[in-house]
């Protein structure tokens, strides 16, 4: 039992501090890139309320991992493997592409029925009371969407056989994509964007859409399904139109002076 409390323990706390640490650093990098863009009493007010939402979404999301942890090492119960020989080395990339795209189906089909007036009350007003979202807002939920969030990725490794690595992998996509959709400002090249990367992929531009018309733009990571069900509304001209690196350079080049957004 004492072992069970630790593992609890340990992951909650992994978590809080994975999220102090990414979302911490890409306020840093805001700050740096964009300033003033999270100026003002009134943001530094939401910001206080998305760092306090998190920190208790931690508490729920390292609940779950810390029994999953429990399971695997003390137990032998799921399917996380450590031996690179126990599959075929195809199957590292194939399983990191199937709790993705797992996941993003979930979070898709959750997401959108969250919408619906009633749970949208009850379980994800709070996220929207972010406007405009920042990088603290990546885990800024009511518990009850906490909870719907925090249980997919553990169930999936009692039933999908996965490396350790590549949970590693697919937990540093979602904490990257929870964050950089968030932030307000696009991270990716406008020729990533305009390409089948821009075509294929959720990134700020599409998010920062869902932030300002709820009526769209409910994917995670790919836009496969808000595409195949007329959900998808493009990208947010307010980002993906702003000045990037490229645009900075070239305009340095000419001897003109791009300030940043």
């Amino acid at each position: 039992m004492i072992e069970l409390a630790a593992a609890v323990l340990a992951m909650i706390a992994i978590v809080a501090v994975r999220y102090l640490a990414v979302s911490g650093g890409f306020a840093w990098l805001t700050g740096r890139r964009h300033p003033g863009l999270y100026a003002g009493e009134r943001m530094r007010g939401q910001m206080r309320r998305e760092i306090g939402w998190s920190l208790a979404a931690a508490a729920i999301y390292g609940a779950p991992a810390g029994l999953t942890l429990y399971a695997w090492k003390q137990l032998g119960w799921t399917q996380i493997y450590t031996d690179w020989n126990a599959h075929s080395l195809l199957w590292i990339p194939l399983s990191i592409l199937a709790y993705l795209f797992i996941h993003d189906s979930y979070f898709y089909w959750t997401h959108r029925a969250m919408h619906r007036p009633r749970l949208f009350r009850l379980m994800h007003a709070i996220h929207h009371d972010s406007r405009p979202p920042t990088a603290w807002a990546a885990m800024s939920f009511h518990p009850w969407e906490s909870l719907s969030g925090a249980l997919l990725i553990p169930a999936l490794t009692f039933l999908i056989p996965i490396h350790v690595a590549a949970l590693g992998i697919v937990l540093t996509v979602m904490t990257f994509f929870g964050v950089t959709n968030h932030i307000g400002w696009e991270i990716f090249p406008k020729r990533w964007l305009a390409g089948p990367f821009g075509a294929a992929m959720i990134s700020a531009s599409h998010h920062h859409r869902h932030h300002t018309d709820y009526r769209c733009n409910f994917g995670l990571y790919f836009r496969f399904w808000d595409r195949l069900c007329d959900t998808d509304r493009g990208l947010s001209g307010e980002l993906a139109h702003a000045p990037d690196d490229d645009d900075r350079r070239r305009a340095a080049a000419d001897g003109r002076v791009e300030r940043p957004s």
